[in-house]
């Protein structure tokens, strides 16, 4: 492997996120052959990079999984937490989450070893796609339905203008190209509605299709190679 900045080695490894790298590496806890690492470090596979004192190596085998997120787990991986997402998973490779889905909502979440991938798909400014299925309590209206398509103002911010479809009375489809805070909850909020159900059902190429809650799957070969060509283009 040629060098590489620190924090990005950390991603290959698993560790983290490129995205968090940096402040594992600003808390003094990373060493480079027996010194302290600081941010903009290159490294190599032949340095001895370790993270409290636990020897880090660049993971070989690239994984990538779909999981069902069921109701009442959270995206965290603190051990303290008994509802934490990686102790509900399972797997038996170190992987951290893609995105985020709140403890009450439901469906797609990715995880994967390669901190660099992940970090590119859960950017929001790379405006990659993510479908959610939403119910709300009552019924839904064509003005309803005009009102989360166009801008919506949360969060001292407006959101992109999104695809949003009637399913039935109480159920709509949306598209979203970003990832705010509760995001669609809020939006809802804001047009004078209530959600009672939301499940995500794709990211990018990656489908729920028929998985079921609280499981897990490797994804394909060809959805890795299509989700990459859409990440690295």
């Amino acid at each position: 492997m040629d060098e590489v900045r620190i924090n990005k080695y950390l991603s290959q490894c698993g560790l983290c996120s490129r995205r968090e790298a940096d402040k594992y590496i600003e808390s003094g806890n990373v060493t480079i052959n027996g010194k302290v690492a600081v941010l903009g470090d290159r490294v190599s596979e032949s340095d001895d990079v370790r993270y409290k004192g636990k020897k880090l190596l660049v993971e070989k085998e690239f994984v990538l999984l779909a999981y069902n997120k069921p109701i009442g787990v959270e995206c965290t991986a603190d051990k303290k937490n008994p509802d934490n997402i990686i102790d509900k998973i399972g797997y038996n490779k170190k992987i951290f989450y893609v995105g985020r889905l709140d403890k009450n909502s439901c469906g797609l979440i990715l995880f994967t070893n390669d901190g660099d991938l992940g970090n590119r798909i859960a950017k929001a400014v790379n405006e990659h796609e993510k479908e959610y299925v939403v119910k709300i309590k009552n019924q839904i209206t064509d003005e309803f339905i005009n009102k989360m398509s166009k801008p919506v103002h949360i969060l001292d911010t407006v959101t992109r203008p999104c695809k949003v479809w009637k399913i039935d009375n109480h159920t709509f489809g949306i598209i979203l190209t970003q990832g705010l805070n509760r995001q669609i909850r809020r939006m809802t909020e804001a047009c004078g509605e209530q959600v009672t159900f939301l499940k995500r059902i794709r990211v990018m190429n990656i489908k729920l299709d028929n998985l079921e809650i609280g499981k897990y799957r490797e994804c394909t070969q060809k959805e890795i190679d299509e989700l990459k060509q859409k990440v690295y283009k």
